[in-house]
């Protein structure tokens, strides 16, 4: 009689998700710092959504990824993810250059 291989996958997905949970939460986290550190008036001056918009996404896609998904890695999660990614590599760095005053405008 053949013994089958230990069935230890199931761990494996669950650490993985549970590691993308966290990484995921933890650039929400980022994001959300960063939004409400910066000058109001950086935001209207790069053509984009006004502070108060960015940190109502960031806060409200993060709490319902939280609140939602409890810990799991959920549809909401990637989309809070998503909304943190936008701003992180499209807001930042034009907030970066306009506060900076190395920026074109």
């Amino acid at each position: 009689m053949a013994m089958a291989a230990p069935e230890f996958y199931k761990d494996v997905v669950t650490w993985v998700n549970w590691v993308i949970f966290w990484v995921t939460l933890a650039i929400e986290v980022v994001a959300f710092v960063h939004c409400l550190t910066q000058r109001a008036d950086a935001f209207p001056a790069i053509g984009t959504l006004s502070k108060a918009a960015w940190v109502g996404l960031i806060f409200g896609t993060t709490l319902l990824a939280l609140v939602l998904s409890l810990g799991s890695l959920g549809l909401l999660s990637l989309i809070a993810a998503g909304v943190a990614a936008v701003y992180l590599l499209d807001v930042r760095p034009a907030l970066r250059d306009v506060t900076d005053g190395r920026g074109p405008w």
